[in-house]
């Protein structure tokens, strides 16, 4: 089917680009455990290990008498009696994540050998960690994603207040952490795919925006780089499973709330030339491997990467900085501050571009506390970043919702929850635990985190190290968020109070004013 429609559609003139595939792994289809996978997971062992002794050294099969003796004995670590051996389920993770790039390359070899000169591209998930997008998206021209503010906001584990703050809007940085991620992902560039236009259906709860919150998701796509913004749908289906969910206009024809605002921006965007968007100060390292780790062994209920890389990235933004993410290995240069909420697997590359950073390293904590396969490193954790920062990690604990130990520091009193470490080093901690336990670590440039930071800690934290960078953090209020596109300054105003542009006096506003309204924005030049 691929290689017909290729061959039918890949010259004409029409046909300006091409979207590979839809939403790789919705529905839980990245990790499939049919007879044909297996086959084929065994394959992908064999070319990985060479031999099954090597296997067996990498996995530690020893243990629990999991010795194999031939790779055709290697099943998928599927209804295991006990839980699966994390090396063995490492090894599934990555090779399922492969088999989808593979099928991906597939139909792009297709189109770039029967659609000259037109692109390609896919539209990835929001809080999708199952496969590598950076990896895949290698083999496109750019990336896509489809942005669901609400119902991502409905999914997250806030706590239920929180909730029903943002039920409207969306949390304020969870469209931008995915247009600062697929940004990335598309080395520069990247669309909104799918825009949520009003109420989707897959949503455990699904309310509808509030007037002009789709003007405002456009305009941030568009600030933080995206290309085009495109919505899903055009016309909301009256039948099958998706007809609950909302489009630009009714199942009667009728325009709905959403296609106003789209057309206002459309009109507004033909009076504001925007410049290329241009990289941020700060980079944050992003590394899908470092989710299937801990989801692998977590070690703590609550222990959760996408929820640590949220925070960081979150209070980054309070502190109204613009963030690129990157995966590990990726230049670092010219970064004022680079943070790494954690990985636990830090490969030659990683390490190499971390010790090349410009500017200040906070690394998070489990970081270097795997091997390649899944063990504890020999010289303990943090493994290889030790050649950064002298110092090892030689207890874990964690800890359960209510037990919090105190910390204090230069920055004041916290309670620190979820993940704590003991660690043996000659460096003096900046922060310690009110028992005398270190938390925070640094050598030159380079610090270490051993634990998991509160966000009255992290705020602290990354403002101070903002500050000595010569970024210059600024609070925001709450549901305010900035955001620069060359001289362009960009506020989007997530709050249901009128807040205060943070311009500076006698700038030139190009679209709003000084007073932001509850779920609008303003634009301002600055030099």
């Amino acid at each position: 089917m691929q290689r017909h429609l290729a061959e039918r559609y890949g010259r004409h003139p029409a046909v300006v680009g091409f979207q590979v595939d839809n939403e790789f792994g919705c529905h839980g289809t990245v990790r499939c455990y049919c007879p044909n996978c297996r086959e084929a997971f065994r394959g992908w062992l064999r070319a990985k290990y060479g031999t099954i002794d090597a296997l067996n050294a990498a996995w530690g099969t020893v243990f629990w008498s999991q010795t194999y003796r031939d790779f055709g004995e290697v099943e998928l670590p599927h209804l295991t009696v006990a839980e699966a051996n994390p090396s063995h389920l490492l090894d599934y993770y990555r090779f399922a994540s492969d088999q989808v790039r593979a099928y991906n390359r597939f139909q792009v070899d297709l189109l770039r050998d029967n659609a000259p000169g037109r692109f390609i591209t896919h539209n990835f998930m929001g809080f999708f960690t199952d496969l590598d997008p950076f990896a895949l998206a290698e083999d496109l021209d750019f990336a896509a994603w489809d942005s669901y503010p609400l119902g991502f906001t409905d999914l997250m584990p806030l706590p239920q207040e929180e909730k029903v703050q943002w039920a409207r809007t969306g949390h304020p940085d969870v469209a931008a952490f995915h247009h600062d991620l697929y940004r990335g992902v598309g080395r520069g560039r990247f669309w909104v795919m799918e825009q949520q236009p009003g109420p989707v259906n897959w949503a455990p709860h699904n309310p509808s925006p509030a007037p002009g919150m789709v003007r405002l998701w456009t305009w941030e796509a568009i600030a933080h780089g995206a290309e085009v913004v495109s919505y899903f749908r055009w016309r909301q289906a009256p039948f099958a499973q998706e007809q609950m969910h909302a489009g630009l206009n009714r199942p009667d024809f009728q325009p709905d709330v959403a296609f106003f605002e789209v057309q206002r921006v459309a009109e507004e965007l033909s009076a504001l030339p925007l410049p290329p968007a241009g990289c941020a100060p700060v980079a944050l390292v992003y590394d899908s491997e470092a989710a299937w780790v801990f989801e692998i062994q977590p070690q703590g209920a609550e222990w959760n990467y996408l929820t640590l890389v949220f925070s960081f990235y979150s209070v980054l933004r309070r502190l109204g900085l613009d963030v690129d993410i990157l995966k590990p290995g990726a230049d670092l240069g010219g970064y004022g501050l680079v943070v790494v909420p954690s990985l636990p697997i830090v490969r030659k590359e990683a390490l190499e571009a971390l010790s090349q950073a410009d500017g200040l390293v906070l690394v998070g904590p489990r970081s270097g506390s795997k091997t390649e396969n899944f063990q504890i490193p020999p010289e303990l954790p943090p493994g290889a970043l030790q050649a950064l920062l002298p110092l090892k990690v030689v207890r874990v604990e964690s800890l359960p919702p209510g037990l919090l130990e105190e910390a204090e520091g230069p920055w004041g009193r916290f309670a620190l929850g979820v993940w704590r470490e003991w660690v043996e080093t000659d460096l003096p901690p900046l922060l310690r635990f009110t028992d005398g336990g270190g938390i925070l670590f640094r050598r030159g440039r380079y610090l270490y985190l051993a634990a998991w930071p509160s966000p009255e800690l992290l705020f602290a934290l990354c403002q101070s190290l903002a500050e000595e960078a010569g970024l210059h953090p600024r609070f925001l209020p709450e549901g305010l968020r900035l955001r620069r596109r060359g001289p362009l300054v960009f506020a989007f105003n997530y709050g249901p109070e009128v807040v205060e542009a943070p311009a500076p006096p006698g700038v030139r506003f190009l679209l709003g004013d000084r007073r932001i309204p509850p779920h609008d924005l303003a634009v301002w030049e600055e030099t």
